[in-house]
């Protein structure tokens, strides 16, 4: 009981994805609670009664909940290994406001684009792409966002990438055709076993997208 982690999960989830990645990059040892978002466990309600969603990273008894202020405090907690976030403060400001923009922008857009249609999908199509086109110029010709090594900013977008077919299929344009910067990094990333074994394959995500256009009465 010294040091139990304990994550409430959902494998598809690119926010549970997120922590997966961040106890991998620590090397901790953690147990997995799979959660049902459609029944959700008392578990669940009572260690995070605000917002009642994955993930929550429970330490000693004690919950943790969003995504990238878990990914925050397990660099904190554990900070006898290679830290997450740099340790500069401009750079871990400069991580810290595109981990930001990451979180606004591509979720809440992505929704948009496969849970509507018409103009609104158009829309959010055209927002999507601008998205990507900033972030590969903040990219450019780096390895990782963070430079040479996997950071906190990579940790942030990598988890979407398992959606990349998924918005290039709804959205009917080809990620590797437009950015195909990104695309690399995200196959870069995927080299490494801590972040291959922490995200779900694309075509499962975009099955389950499916499922979720079909209940919203989306074709």
């Amino acid at each position: 009981m010294a040091n139990e982690v304990v994550l409430l999960d959902l494998k598809v989830s690119p926010f549970a994805a997120r922590v997966r990645i961040a106890l991998e990059e620590k090397g901790i040892e953690y147990k997995s609670k799979v959660e049902d978002l459609s029944n959700k466990s008392s578990t669940l309600l009572k260690m995070n009664p605000v917002h009642q969603q994955i993930p929550v990273l429970i330490h000693n008894g004690r919950p943790i909940c969003e995504s990238m202020i878990i990914v925050q405090y397990i660099d904190e907690v554990w900070s006898h290994k290679p830290s997450l976030l740099p340790s500069d403060p401009y750079r871990r400001a400069h991580a810290r406001f595109w981990a930001d923009y990451i979180d606004k922008k591509i979720y809440p857009i992505g929704r948009n684009l496969w849970a509507s249609k018409g103009e609104l999908k158009e829309s959010s199509k055209k927002d999507l792409i601008q998205c990507f086109k900033i972030l590969e110029e903040e990219l450019g010709d780096k390895l990782y966002f963070g430079d040479e090594s996997f950071g906190y900013i990579d940790l942030a977008l990598v988890p979407f990438y398992s959606f990349f077919y998924t918005f290039e299929t709804l959205g009917n344009w080809s990620m590797a055709a437009e950015f195909p910067k990104l695309v690399e990094w995200g196959e870069r990333c995927l080299q490494k076993e801590t972040v291959s074994k922490s995200l779900s394959d694309q075509k499962e995500v975009y099955e389950v997208v499916l499922q979720i256009k079909q209940k919203l009465g989306v074709e």
